[in-house]
């Protein structure tokens, strides 16, 4: 990744986006479209079409097609996997072209999304591309005189909604192995940052997808999202956003056709540090970029910091400096730490959250207010806050910003109270030198992840996913293939 390679792209025009349904690019039937403006600088990009109900139905119809004549749901493995990995190739030739395009959407500093975007998006192709021979039926164990074979099969079309934050990477997450499995997919990306993966769509027609097993529709939630969750021929819904949408969706399904929901919602995961942990300062740094990475506009970030009260003190005072020192600035700068927030609506949401733990009490150590490195854009310094107490909004409410709270304990059945302590339970991590200590820790807190000395990196091969009002289901790993699979009893009497 060099300054120049960044700079050569981030100027060049965007044109205005249309849909791509059955393999053609479309406006929306309405020819409405909605801006797409860059948090880095507040000006506008270009413009995408505003999807609405024909819409989404042209697109379930061309997935239900596709599908229905087994262009790729009846493609042999062999020949599916090849198509998945020319994806990969050309994500991997588009790499710089992906990660400017969705650094000028949504903000993400270039450091992290360089890896994050396109680097995690091929690597995710790849890795379903060699599943997608490996999914086998089974042989029950039967009476004599009767074979019971258990077949795994495609369940048809399946609608996938994704956030703006990674959206490149948790699309992936989503399409690749709904593809592998062999469905046809219809999806809906946040209007706040499309343009990334309307580019991929493109990238997977010219590597072979055939028209109409990936679609793309872009607008708003309560437009075409809500038609694609309502929609009587989408078979799955898989989404990445907020609770109250999450609970939308599962109305939507409910008062539809009964279409499986799988929901990540994001958390307000604890990251516990106790006195025995190997090294506070490195425990600090990687605490500090678990929630301040990305503005902490990460579901997974590590918002709630318990740290154990012999080293509260000393451990509050390195992230006051390690917090101070980060360098928030235009995103494209491969020197920025930090990077925009995504626009200046969640700005104003973040600067709110922060006003209320002030006046509910809580003691604001740095940063917290906008900041304007480029003029126009959505800016925010990270905030460090402590004398935040369990009842406190900040240590309840997910902010989606760089805000971190810090509450003290005493002994490990406090890091657990605190920790579980949460309507949540996505995430979390662990700061030990007790092996024994780490294994209670980990059995303990509820949640989808427990790191233990690290905050952040789980690669592809393990699965994401949360319990409570986390969410439910999986992304990532062989487990993700469950969501999209259905399972059919064959009983034959020999």
């Amino acid at each position: 990744m060099k300054q120049e390679q960044i700079d050569a792209l981030r100027h060049l025009p965007i044109p205005d986006q249309g849909m791509l349904i059955d393999g053609q690019w479309a406006a929306a039937a309405s020819g409405q479209t909605l801006p797409v403006v860059s948090p880095i600088d507040g000006q506008q990009l270009c413009t995408i079409a505003a999807a609405g109900q024909p819409d989404v139905d042209r697109a379930v119809q061309a997935a239900r097609r596709s599908f229905g004549q087994g262009v790729w749901s009846r493609m042999a493995p062999a020949e599916r996997k090849k198509i998945l990995h020319r994806i990969a190739d050309r994500i991997e030739a588009h790499h710089a072209e992906l990660a400017v395009l969705g650094v000028r959407d949504n903000g993400t500093e270039i450091a992290m999304a360089w890896k994050a975007e396109p680097g995690s998006a091929a690597g995710t192709f790849r890795y379903y591309a060699e599943c997608v021979d490996k999914v086998n039926g089974e042989i029950a164990p039967t009476p004599d005189g009767t074979l019971g074979l258990i077949h795994k099969e495609a369940v048809g079309v399946v609608g996938a909604i994704v956030p703006w934050n990674f959206p490149l990477m948790i699309g992936a997450w989503k399409i690749a192995p709904a593809l592998a499995a062999g469905n046809s997919v219809v999806l809906k990306p946040s209007e706040d940052a499309s343009l990334s993966l309307l580019r991929l769509a493109q990238l997977c027609l010219d590597a072979g997808l055939p028209p109409g097993v990936l679609n793309v529709v872009t607008g708003t939630g309560a437009e075409a999202g809500e038609a694609l969750a309502r929609h009587m021929d989408v078979d799955i819904l898989t989404f990445t956003g907020s609770g109250p949408v999450g609970r939308m969706l599962l109305k939507a399904s409910a008062e539809s056709n009964l279409k499986r929901v799988y929901l990540e919602l994001g958390g307000k995961s604890p990251n516990v540090v106790f006195d025995d942990a190997p090294d506070l300062a490195q425990a600090a740094k990687v605490s500090a970029m678990g929630i301040y990475r990305n503005s902490g506009q990460v579901c997974v970030a590590g918002a709630r910091l318990l740290v154990q009260r012999s080293v509260h003190d000393e451990f509050v005072d390195r992230l006051h400096k390690i917090a101070a020192s980060l360098r928030v600035g235009d995103p494209l700068d491969v020197s920025t730490e930090i990077g925009a927030v995504s626009s200046a609506r969640q700005l104003a949401k973040n600067l709110a959250a922060v006003q209320t733990a002030q006046q509910q009490g809580a003691r604001l150590r740095v940063g917290g207010g906008a900041l304007q490195p480029v003029a126009g854009g959505s800016y925010m310094a990270p905030a460090l806050f402590d004398g935040v107490t369990p009842d406190m909004t900040l240590a309840r409410e997910e902010v989606f910003g760089p805000v971190l709270a810090v509450l003290p304990f005493d002994v490990e059945a406090d890091a657990v109270r605190l920790a579980n302590d949460s309507t949540y339970g996505l995430a979390s991590a662990v700061w030990t030198g007790s092996l024994s200590r780490a294994h209670r820790m980990v059995r303990a807190i509820k949640a989808g992840v427990v790191h233990v000395n690290t905050y952040g990196g789980p690669d592809i091969t393990v699965p994401l996913g949360g319990v409570r009002q986390s969410g439910n289901g999986h992304d990532k790993s062989m487990h993700a293939l469950d969501k999209y699979l259905d399972l059919k009893t064959a009983w034959i009497q020999l």
